[in-house]
């Protein structure tokens, strides 16, 4: 430091000292990255095939797009199933194939069970404060068994069916209005379906639907608009952000402040609105008895929760619902209406089992065709298409491969769902590959939407009856097509593969 010092204080000094910093920082990057190259197999197992990058900065170009998934699965075509990539200076075990990805989530499970967030994550689920991204210990333990219990469980499920059949009926209610008062204009299901939905969360977890509220900490009144916005689609966004400091730690000295100021002002907004939400939820919870809703029961059961953490499980499960069911939903309506045959065919099995009567979650199992439409829509549109990183805290194995502790692994379940060893023609949208006898209808994790193993998503039951519910109801009550100049119209964005534009369907109600 003194030497720097000193040369700064001459005039040739001044000039030289910025190239004698870049100098020795880059001389710094250049042996870390010929450090982090060096890794050798202490076994007799072979090294993972390597995507070859750039010095220093590995292959973050070739990640440039936010579609990762797109990108590993072409690579998975020459590199295989697994392999690693450098994404600057971390190394990154990334998973294409169903085989390799179950022995990472059961066999050796024990050796990939932490999470590895990006700074963005980091700041939006307050750390690992949430089941989803919570690292595998006594708090995940915990707080997935409060969530199971009062929330996503079987038995919990038996007491929200009110909550679903009045959301399913508002569903069916609205679109017969639009389709009253403006008969010709094509209707907006993601618009409706997700507010529905949002309303849905919110009465799971605060006893009842807010159309507007005043926030104090933020000095205005918010619309149930603003705080859909707020609390779903403004942090599903910027999950996605990336810090360039996340690929290389040891510069996170270096400030990075228009991309903190933007995390945290979401984050401030956020645990603002739900602060607000839960004085007012205690509030009528004050006039009634008993355990109405899931604040009530953590407050009566999560004796040891602080109120920070009892604020991000309650606006988890708000987040969650009201996006992933969204995305399977929609994008199953969409693959219906732009194939008249298999909509009409989905329409006589409801129609043959259900009669004049609207269908009912106890005639679900009675519907193979429209279960098929469910799996093959997860396959083919995955809600969550890379699942949040998993850390390598010791030494272990994949796919016959040597893989070192401190690498990450990405499971890619796009990948999984397009490997052509396993389904035919994967490009195309075809139930009917559910249909073969061959097919386990209650393999729930064939499609690997809902993960596996001990971190197995906790609301497959949930999201797998919503949304079938909704696809069987509303076809029972309409013919859909989508409007012209839509059918290629497949990009997607966020941290879930929703389609890039809403789509837009012409209903007409069946006779």
């Amino acid at each position: 430091m003194d030497a720097v010092v000193n040369l700064q204080s001459t005039p040739v000094g001044t000039a030289l000292a910025p190239a004698v910093i870049i100098g020795g920082i880059s001389l710094f990057l250049i042996k870390k990255f010929v450090v982090d190259h060096k890794v050798k197999s202490p076994s007799n197992l072979p090294c993972l095939p390597e995507v070859p990058g750039l010095p220093l900065i590995g292959n973050l170009l070739q990640l440039k797009e936010k579609k990762p998934h797109k990108t590993f699965t072409k690579w998975a075509e020459t590199y295989g199933p697994v392999y690693s990539i450098k994404t600057g200076s971390s190394t990154m075990v990334v998973l294409n194939s169903n085989d390799v990805v179950k022995e990472a989530m059961v066999t050796r499970f024990p050796a990939i069970s932490t999470r590895k967030l990006s700074k963005a994550l980091k700041i939006l689920t307050a750390d690992k404060t949430m089941v989803a991204t919570s690292d595998y210990d006594e708090f995940h333990k915990t707080v997935k068994r409060h969530l199971l219990t009062h929330i996503l469980g079987p038995n919990a499920q038996k007491r929200h069916r009110n909550n679903r059949d009045t959301l399913i009926e508002n569903t069916s209610n609205q679109l017969h209005t639009l389709l009253k008062n403006h008969p010709l204009e094509s209707i907006n299901f993601r618009d409706l379906f997700e507010f529905g939905l949002f309303g849905f969360a919110m009465k799971q977890t605060l006893g009842e639907d807010v159309e507007s509220i005043y926030v104090d900490e933020l000095g205005t009144k918010m619309s149930r608009h603003d705080i859909f916005n707020c609390l779903v689609h403004d942090p599903m966004v910027g999950a996605i952000d990336v810090d360039w400091r996340d690929f290389f730690p040891y510069l996170k000295w270096i400030p990075n402040k228009s991309f903190e100021n933007k995390i945290e002002r979401m984050d401030i907004r956020r645990m603002a609105v739900m602060k607000s939400l839960v004085r007012r939820a205690r509030e009528l919870s004050a006039s009634r008895e008993g355990v109405q809703c899931y604040l009530d029961y953590l407050e009566s059961e999560g004796k040891t929760l602080s109120e920070s953490q009892i604020l991000m499980l309650l606006w988890e499960v708000i987040i969650e619902t009201s996006d992933t069911t969204v995305v399977a939903t929609e994008w199953a309506i969409y693959e219906l209406a732009k194939d008249s045959k298999r909509q009409e065919r989905l329409y006589e099995e409801i129609n043959r089992v259900c009669g004049s009567e609207k269908i009912t979650e106890e005639k679900l199992p009675q519907l193979p065709y429209l279960y098929a439409i469910f799996q093959e829509t997860l396959r083919m549109h995955s809600p969550v298409p890379i699942i949040p990183l998993r850390y390598v805290h010791e030494d272990t194995q994949l796919g016959g491969y040597f893989v070192p502790s401190g690498s990450e692994i990405a499971i890619n379940i796009y990948g999984c769902n397009m490997d052509k060893d396993v389904w035919e023609n994967p490009e195309q949208w075809n139930p009917e590959r559910f249909m073969d006898e061959k097919s386990d209808s209650m393999d729930l994790h064939k499609s690997m939407a809902f993960g596996g193993g001990k971190r197995v998503c906790a609301g497959a039951l949930e999201a797998m009856t919503i949304s079938r519910m909704a696809i069987g109801r509303l076809i029972q009550e309409f013919e859909w097509r989508v409007t012209d100049g839509q059918i290629e119209d497949v990009d997607t964005v966020g941290l879930t593969s929703r389609k890039l534009h809403p789509m837009m369907a012409i209903i007409k109600p069946r006779s």
